[in-house]
């Protein structure tokens, strides 16, 4: 057995980072793969104590280790008063955890933790790499970015942001389950007891929900229902109740917090209403499906419409801001959904900008910085 065999095999990384689905659930693909590759590496965690990672990476057979860190806010308000606390003790305790699982490389993949964690490997000389998800990347990792070793992005052009040299397009990595949907339509029409003779829409506001997208489908509802469309909805926690209470009214509305089995809802979806995260924007490229974009106006850099935009320049999906859906949604998805010839030319279009291997590009990539 040679060295570099050796070095394989006891290969330790650290993924660090989370907050919502966008960054958990390309992370926790980042990490099959890498088992996948070397089912000997040993993987560690480190998100944000309260977040959604601290049950989600559990639940998929990793370890994690949460920071008390959170997001400064741009408006002032008491919480900012402890930010730094929050950023020392982050930073100290990611000091504690290196020093513990003396990792080989260091993964972050955006989100509170990651900077912390990026931040301590590099002044570490640790191999590190990050994996920026959005076509116009948030202040963070624009400063990381300068001690990193490789930067995976699922965007051209990301130059502008970026150190050419360190750049390599890979594409979002996303759940494993949605790569193949060939003979699932049925067992997900018995999934959500829907019918198949009527037209199917999926909104999903992102792992969180949507207020906004939410209240917009209660007011369409009626005339969803009047044009035998059908609905897979997931809300999030908080206005679950809200849709719960509405969707009880009708036929053929089926309402949920959180869908785990997304491999199911894509299978028999028509046309998606999304958010465009950069994880459902990757998702909807290989699934390809006929989109509706409803950009989330409470983001950094407004790097949601940014991803949207990366569709909608090429014809592979349309875009209503956020302030106008409460009165475009209904017409536009009522439209799209009888519109057969758009459909198509938005799923052909928007088939093109997919990424199928983009968990196994990434696994390589961290394996390759060790190796070097």
């Amino acid at each position: 057995m040679n060295r570099k065999e050796v070095r394989l095999k006891s290969l330790k990384v650290i993924i660090s980072g989370g907050g919502t689905g966008g960054h958990i659930f390309p992370a926790i693909a980042i990490a099959n793969a890498l088992k996948k590759i070397n089912a000997a590496t040993d993987i560690l965690f480190v998100g944000a104590e309260g977040k959604m990672e601290m049950e989600k990476v559990p639940a998929a057979g990793y370890k994690i280790i949460g920071l008390k860190i959170s997001g400064f806010q741009r408006k002032l308000t008491l919480a900012n008063l402890s930010f730094p606390i929050k950023v020392m003790r982050s930073l100290w305790k990611a000091k504690s955890i290196l020093k513990t699982f003396q990792p080989d490389v260091v993964v972050g993949v955006g989100g509170y933790a990651s900077a912390a964690v990026l931040r301590v490997a590099i002044n570490k000389k640790i191999p590190t790499l990050i994996q920026e998800q959005n076509s116009y990347p948030g202040i963070t990792n624009k400063i990381l970015s300068k001690g990193v070793q490789k930067i995976c992005v699922a965007y051209s052009g990301m130059e502008k942001y970026f150190p050419k040299e360190k750049i390599i397009l890979t594409g979002n990595p996303v759940r494993q389950d949605i790569l193949n949907l060939e003979g699932k339509r049925q067992r997900g029409l018995e999934q959500f007891g829907l019918s198949g003779d009527k037209k199917i829409v999926l909104v999903i506001g992102g792992s969180l929900g949507a207020r906004t997208i939410n209240e917009s489908i209660i007011a369409c509802l009626p005339q969803l229902v009047d044009k035998n469309i059908q609905l897979v909805w997931q809300t999030g926690k908080l206005f679950f109740p809200t849709a719960e209470n509405e969707s009880k009214k009708y036929e053929g509305i089926k309402a949920y917090d959180f869908i785990t089995k997304m491999d199911y809802a894509y299978s028999v979806a028509d046309v998606v209403v999304s958010r465009a995260g950069a994880s459902s924007v990757s998702e909807l490229c290989l699934v390809k499906k006929p989109a509706i974009l409803i950009p989330s106006p409470n983001v950094a850099e407004d790097h949601q419409t940014k991803n949207a935009m990366a569709l909608v320049t090429y014809n592979a999906a349309i875009l209503i801001k956020d302030s106008d859906s409460r009165k475009e949604l209904a017409q536009t998805l009522i439209d799209l959904v009888n519109d057969t010839d758009k459909c198509e030319k938005l799923k052909e279009n928007i088939s093109r900008l997919a990424f199928r291997d983009s968990a196994d590009a990434i696994a390589n990539e961290i394996i390759r910085l060790t190796n070097n």
